[in-house]
């Protein structure tokens, strides 16, 4: 009888340790991370009939490398962090979640920007792609595909 009880509660152990709830996407984010990729491809480069492709794998120590944070009340930052480890060109905005998509809001280089990225989970962070007029042409056809690891900020 014993052995049963024992399965039983084993059993019941496995069951219920299996039906635990992965955090939201949302909850997920709450975060600090860092580009460890990056790829826009813009098929009508600038209204040209060129297409143009910009790409970084951020090895070997580059100029400078992508970071943000993701805060609880809906705000986040982001900047670049030179060789020096200085910060530079921080920028602020907000940021909601609706199903697997991020939307963020935020000034840069002179526009306000408004997007939408699909995320997907990974291991290391989160996968994040968007269709957006990244050349400023007014073709909202760049397709870009970012990849991110969770890091922690001293």
């Amino acid at each position: 009888m014993k052995i049963k009880s024992f399965l039983f509660t084993v059993l019941f152990g496995i069951l219920f340790a299996s039906c635990s709830q992965e955090k939201s996407t949302e909850e997920y984010l709450i975060d600090s991370w860092e580009t460890t990729y990056l790829k826009i491809d813009m098929p009508t480069y600038q209204n040209s009939d060129s297409t143009f492709v910009f790409e970084d794998k951020f090895l070997n120590n580059p100029p400078r490398r992508a970071q943000s944070k993701y805060n609880k009340d809906g705000t986040f930052s982001a900047w670049f962090i030179n060789q020096k480890g200085e910060k530079q060109g921080e920028s602020s905005g907000k940021w909601k979640v609706k199903n697997d998509s991020l939307f963020v809001e935020f000034f840069y280089d002179g526009r306000d920007v408004k997007v939408g990225y699909l995320i997907e989970r990974t291991t290391e962070g989160f996968v994040g792609k968007c269709k957006y007029d990244w050349d400023v042409d007014g073709e909202f056809d760049d397709v870009l595909l970012m990849k991110t690891k969770r890091i922690i900020i001293k």
